[in-house]
């Protein structure tokens, strides 16, 4: 049996102790590791676990013990993902989400906590990417984290998506409406990628959450219902509303129709 996160590894440090960057390692093969995964928690063993599992397969690592240290080292720059504790010292992880959304940070979050009830669940899913409760298995961790990183990578297509006015550029991760910069999450592009690609075709929420959030298990349609709502918000501001509600089925992303020029 797969050991659960108890009983993967020792503890180090002391609680309360701040831990900065973790020293770059290097694959077997000599070369350096990457993708930059920031560990929130306030168990010196669980962060450990976690950090060396991660570092096992390829990632790099920072550990920070509560929200405060968080939000710095995301500010810093380079963080690619959190694995952050809903019940940290000085503020709820789910909090830390807060800020960093309101902020216009789009790191994927995968929450890890030992809070599993349903209410708990759903707001993790709805704040962040993953939502996972302890105690858990290293290698679903691992897998979870891999599968978040696949679907928030940009697109390396170069291929440029319009809608009228609205235009997506996957390759430079930039949308613009009317001219206008948007400032989207992770997540919010990947779900206007997904509706722009399916302009004027109807989605159930059953195929948004498949396409967009995948992996995760626990989930919810109320999910897409909020960042649906995100991105009205943010795209109805620099015009006519896009996004049409199809009741009790699902979404779609209309393209506008071209005002007939008048020539009296």
């Amino acid at each position: 049996m797969t050991p659960t996160i108890e009983h993967a590894l020792p503890s180090r440090g002391s609680p309360g102790e701040t831990i900065g960057a973790s020293p770059m390692k290097r694959s077997p093969e000599g070369r350096p590791l990457s993708r930059r995964v920031l560990v929130v928690d306030d168990e010196p063993s669980i962060a450990d676990a976690v950090s060396i599992a991660l570092q096992d397969v390829g990632f790099s690592t920072v550990v920070a013990p509560d929200g405060r240290s968080a939000l710095r080292e995301v500010r810093t720059g380079g963080v690619e993902l959190m694995v952050l504790d809903v019940m940290l010292p000085d503020q709820s992880g789910f909090d830390v989400a807060s800020v960093l959304r309101d902020e216009g940070f789009d790191v994927p979050v995968l929450f890890l906590t030992a809070r599993d009830s349903l209410d708990d669940k759903l707001r993790g899913l709805r704040s962040g990417d993953d939502y996972l409760t302890k105690p858990f298995v290293v290698a679903e961790l691992v897998a979870r984290i891999e599968a978040i990183l696949r679907r928030t990578t940009p697109s390396t297509s170069t291929t440029v998506l319009r809608c009228g006015d609205l235009v997506l550029d996957p390759d430079a991760h930039v949308v613009t409406r009317g001219g206008e910069l948007l400032r989207l999450t992770a997540t919010e592009f990947r779900l206007l990628e997904y509706l722009m690609l399916n302009a004027d075709r109807v989605l159930s929420k059953s195929q948004i959450l498949d396409e967009v959030w995948g992996f995760a298990v626990e989930r919810d349609e109320g999910v897409v219902e909020t960042y649906v709502r995100y991105l009205r918000r943010k795209l109805d501001v620099h015009g006519s509303p896009m996004i049409e509600t199809i009741r009790l089925v699902g979404y779609v992303l209309r393209t506008p129709v071209p005002v007939a020029e008048d020539r009296t």
